[in-house]
This record gives structure tokens, sequence and C-alpha cells, in this order.
């Protein structure tokens, strides 16, 4: 048995300390798929405090025939897709530009010319997943940030495995579309043009 489990065993038993250690072995993700999802450092620090909070209350309705990593993620991006719909039904701009995101994996040596294009990028991928759908979206980062299965994805959404390649497909024939308007990606009449 891994420490993973014997956590689980602990925290569905009320240990405290035990899912204190899940939290600091998942934080990263957490918080890595809800800033994904939400754009905005502060609000994916509440939405990961949320979603842990969640799943400590939940902690009973968990399958461990399951990964803890699949149920908890899901927990997660469920909770983020509440957030973006609340935002819509009040009408927030999803246009106001992106706050600067502190790189999680720091390279101290890159030069400022350096730091400053990986900053243009991240903010390049953030506005493109903002103009996906939710679902889309939820699919794009569970797949392309997390390395979930198709399966996996399809069980965070309660979906097929179809519906989920669909999706994927969809996403990313929106952000390959999204990639030429920005001029990231030649067109395809400029890249036969180039042959």
């Amino acid at each position: 048995m891994n420490d993973e489990q014997v956590w689980l065993q602990k925290a569905r038993r009320g240990d405290k300390d035990a899912f204190g250690q899940l939290i600091e072995a998942y934080q990263g993700p957490v918080y890595n798929l809800a800033y994904r999802m939400l754009g905005n450092s502060g609000e994916a620090e509440e939405a990961a405090q949320e979603a842990f909070i969640r799943a400590y209350t939940r902690l009973d309705s968990y399958d461990p025939a399951h990964k803890f990593s699949t149920w908890l993620l899901s927990i997660t991006s469920n909770y983020c897709i509440d957030l973006i719909r609340k935002r819509r039904a009040v009408l927030l701009s999803i246009d106001e530009p992106l706050p600067p995101h502190p790189a999680l994996h720091s390279d101290n040596n890159k030069g400022p010319e350096a730091q400053y294009l990986a900053q243009e990028r991240e903010a390049l991928v953030q506005g493109m997943l903002k103009e996906l759908p939710d679902e889309y979206r939820q699919a794009v980062v569970l797949r392309y940030w997390y390395d979930m299965s198709y399966e996996e994805i399809a069980e965070v959404q309660k979906t097929t495995v179809s519906a989920v390649k669909s999706r994927l497909f969809r996403a990313r024939r929106q952000l390959a579309d999204s990639g030429v308007a920005r001029g990231m990606v030649p067109a395809e009449d400029e890249v036969e043009v180039m042959a």
C-alpha cells in the first residue's frame, strides 16, 4: 500500500493530518488546473481551497476503485466551470487583459528577453483558452496539461469517450483558427503558396 492510500484511509476516518498530506501532494496540480480554467491567480487560489474543502466533506463518496487524482481534479474543474458560468450570468467582461502569471517553474538563468517572451506566450495561450466553450477548455486542459486519458476525461465530464474526442477535435480546430487569426501560424493557403 502506498502513502496516498494510507492517507486516504486515515482521512476517510477523520484524520485531518492525513488529509493535509493529500493537500500537500496535490496542491500544485489543483492550482494549475484552476488557473488554466479561470485565468486568474487569485481566483485559482480560492478555487483550489474550495476544491479541497469539497473533497474533504465528500470523502465518503470517493470510490477507491478510481484514481484519487481524477476524482479531485474532477471536483476542481467542475467548481471552476460553475464559477465561469456565474461570471457570465453577472455579465463580467472576459475580454479584460490577464494579470501577469508568476512562473510556476521559473528558471533564474533566463534573461529578461526570454522571460518576456515566455510571459507573452502564456498570455496568448490563456487568451486562446478563454475563447473555448467551457467543456472544450476543460477537456483540453485535462488532456494536454494533465495527460489524462479519454476515459478519465469522460469520467470527469460525465460523458462518453466519443464525446470527449469530439470536443478535443473541435477545440483543436478552434485553437488553430485562433492561432491563424493572431498570426501565430500561417493559414493553409499561405502554406500551399510557400510549398
